[in-house]
């Protein structure tokens, strides 16, 4: 039966690669997902059998059964709970979860030689590779869940203090989440990780010395809140990335110390496909990484103040205006995701081109929500076809062809305000939706959006707003088109 453990884990890993492969596409992504399940339950099962086989005592199945019980009631709530709207939050705090569970096995595999004395120790190289592993795993995972905690706070915006008095509307005390980072932050950074690598070198010699274990626990801590505090909200998809990242190569350096290949495998994907995911978004948005981390881009957190007003137009106007249209591009954004209007997006898209005979299609920025792919999970799931949703660099050069620019929700990035040197979305490529004869803008008000920057395509004479819940204005703009 021993024999079998290996195979078991090439199996979860083999099939982890094939899931991920499978991401790669909207169509065959929900295959990839159960393939990505089904590894995880083979490198489970096979992990509790190994355990068993292995241990004097055999596995402590009320130990293992508690924890599946629980860590699947947690899922299946926040499965069942959490709207596409709150999946970045959720996300960046899996991530968090992936980072801290890798650090606790670390921090047990540590702990053995602090709880008896008598155990005996490793020594040379064995040792060496033991420790160095273990507080990179602290270091990594750590920092991952402080960071992660951080950062999905910061993609809602702040938290509403508990059994604060409510409001006229029913809703209780807000607290914004902040973002600071002066420029003296920087070497304070690479101060704490040098402190770590210090630590870890201590222990190296001494690994039975807690005061240096829980020293590398609280600046590892410190250290995710510092590198994510500083960083605006335009930026944090970025983050939210790299933190994905970041919990994988925890789960990797965990796999080491334990001696679980399938860890290491797993971890490794997570961390390189994290990895180049964020280098990807950087690229969207005109950034490096070094730039997102250490030059404070992305937003204050302070919202500039609307001094412009725009008169708004009605569904009637808009649907005379598309009667006639040859080509419309529709501009999803995060308004479309928060007021799940895809649907009714879907509808206006298929009644236009069957009553006008128009040309539609979707322009996707690669940062268009507040997670890669979130505008094609949604447009997906309302049985869009996927040859219609067009990548930016792609869509751009149709827009001085395109009669209508109808967005929805999308604000940051259709803000012409990118194409000037400064600001916090100073360079960061943009919808190029100012260059159709038309716009559209359905939205709630003039407000900014997450950079906290006014957009100037608002107030352009071509440009008609429809203000108010976009579910709802859609509706009424698809009605008002049947009528023609």
């Amino acid at each position: 039966m021993e024999e079998w453990i290996p195979i078991g884990y090439l199996i979860s890993a083999a099939l982890f690669i094939f899931g991920l492969k499978k991401l790669g596409h909207p169509r065959t992504a929900p295959r990839g997902n159960q393939y990505g399940a089904m590894g995880m339950l083979v490198a489970v099962l096979t992990t509790v059998i190994n355990i068993q086989m292995t241990s004097d005592g055999g596995a402590n199945w009320t130990l293992i059964i508690t924890g599946l019980v629980v860590g699947s009631v947690i899922g299946l709530i926040m499965a069942i709970r959490v709207e596409m709207t709150g999946m970045p939050e959720l996300v960046a705090l899996f991530n968090g979860f992936g980072g801290a569970a890798s650090a606790l096995v670390a921090l047990s595999e540590s702990w053995k030689y602090i709880e008896d004395p008598t155990k005996v120790l490793p020594v040379g190289l064995e040792i060496q590779v033991v420790m160095v592993a273990a507080g990179l795993s602290a270091l990594v995972g750590w920092m991952t869940l402080t960071g992660s905690i951080l950062a999905m706070f910061k993609l809602k915006g702040g938290i509403y203090i508990p059994f604060s008095k409510k409001d006229d509307r029913g809703r209780r005390k807000w607290l914004n989440t902040p973002t600071w980072g002066p420029t003296w932050l920087n070497p304070v950074k690479v101060l704490m990780v040098l402190s770590v690598i210090a630590l870890i070198y201590l222990s190296i010699g001494d690994p039975r010395e807690t005061d240096y274990l829980w020293a590398i626990i609280g600046i590892s801590c410190i250290l995710g809140i510092v590198l994510v505090l500083p960083i605006g909200g335009a930026d944090m998809p970025v983050v939210v990335s790299l933190l994905n990242s970041l919990s994988g190569i925890a789960a990797a350096f965990t796999g080491f110390i334990i001696g679980n290949s399938v860890l290491i495998v797993a971890g490794s994907l997570v961390g390189a496909s994290g990895l180049i995911l964020t280098f990807i978004m950087c690229k969207a948005m005109n950034r490096t990484l070094a730039d997102v981390l250490f030059k404070s881009f992305g937003g204050s957190g302070e919202k500039a103040e609307l001094t412009r007003t725009k008169v708004g137009s009605d569904a009637d106007e808009v649907a005379m205006m598309i009667d006639g249209a040859q080509k419309v591009i529709i501009v999803p954004g995060y308004g479309m995701a928060v007021s799940q209007c895809q649907h009714q997006v879907k509808e206006f898209a298929d009644l236009i081109s069957e009553k006008f005979d128009t040309e539609v299609k979707y322009a996707i920025h690669p940062v268009a929500g507040r997670m890669p792919g979130h505008m094609n999970v949604l447009l997906a799931e309302a049985n869009v076809p996927y040859e219609q949703l067009i990548e930016m660099d792609e869509i751009n050069p149709e827009f001085p062809d395109c009669d209508v620019a109808v967005i929805i929700g999308a604000n940051d990035t259709t803000n012409p305000a990118a194409r000037s040197g400064e600001g916090p979305l100073a360079g960061m490529p943009i919808i190029d939706a100012d260059a159709a004869r038309t716009v559209v803008i359905i939205k709630r008000s003039l407000s900014v959006g997450y950079a906290g920057v006014d957009n100037d395509l608002f107030y352009m004479d071509k440009t008609m707003m429809l203000f108010g819940d976009g579910k709802a204005m859609m509706t009424g703009l698809n009605n008002a088109i049947k009528e023609i």
